[in-house]
């Protein structure tokens, strides 16, 4: 399965909702990016019309009852524009994302764990979402030191994921939080300055890029947790 449309067969319903979808993501970077400038994002339109971490959490509850699974509010780091919701799909609690954060002390079996999580980026910066699936592992370094690592893929993919997916889409659009399919805001938006982005990154900024987080969509973070 590869993101995109959950009602198949139905190819004018999709046309006309990806219509919306990029209609939105236009008006949005018209907003906060009036230069078409990477580097010049307009602050004050910013300010105040994305998805709050108030919102954030009610939302990681409300998934949490109607997936029936773990489901975590993370805020994300200064450079990025966006919170996190983890929905572990794959794995048991406690949970490595809880390890990593700080929740819990140590796991039962620490090394060679892998768990398998639906990621939602909520902008700060417009009311937009995008779901990527995410595998989390574990493993011992050579000092004894827990290693987990985050990789990211580029939208949802494994069949597995599909049936939480379609649900956690829906309790977006309950929440007044526009879904955005990855897969279509992986390619920069046309006339748009990169500024110094391949300097910093590599290649040019994606639409993702803008609404989210600076980094590629796929980018392995790793942490050392003691």
């Amino acid at each position: 399965m590869s993101e995109g449309c959950t009602s198949c067969g139905n190819k004018g319903g999709c046309d006309s909702r990806k219509h919306g979808m990029f209609g939105a993501i236009d008006e949005a970077l018209a907003r906060l990016y009036p230069t078409r400038r990477w580097t010049e994002r307009d602050e004050a339109a910013a300010f105040g019309a994305g998805v709050t971490a108030g919102e954030g959490a009610a939302l990681a509850r409300t998934l949490a009852s109607r997936l029936k699974a773990l489901a975590l509010h993370r805020p994300g780091t200064a450079e990025e524009t966006c919170d996190y919701v983890y929905v572990l799909c794959l794995g048991r609690t406690p949970s490595l994302l809880e390890r990593r954060e700080g929740l819990v002390d140590r796991l039962e079996d620490e090394a060679d764990v892998e768990e398998l999580y639906l990621r939602v980026a909520l902008s700060t910066v417009a009311r937009f979402a995008g779901v990527q699936q995410v595998t989390m592992r574990a493993t011992r370094g050579d000092d004894g030191h827990l290693v987990i690592s985050e990789a990211p893929r580029t939208g949802v993919f494994d069949p597995v994921l599909l049936k939480r997916f379609q649900a956690l889409v829906a309790v977006l659009a309950e929440h007044d939080i526009r879904h955005l399919d990855f897969g279509e805001i992986l390619t920069a938006p046309e006339g748009y300055d990169p500024a110094d982005y391949a300097e910093r990154y590599g290649g040019a900024p994606a639409i993702a890029n803008y609404l989210f987080f600076p980094q590629p969509a796929s980018s392995v973070t790793t942490v050392v947790v003691t």
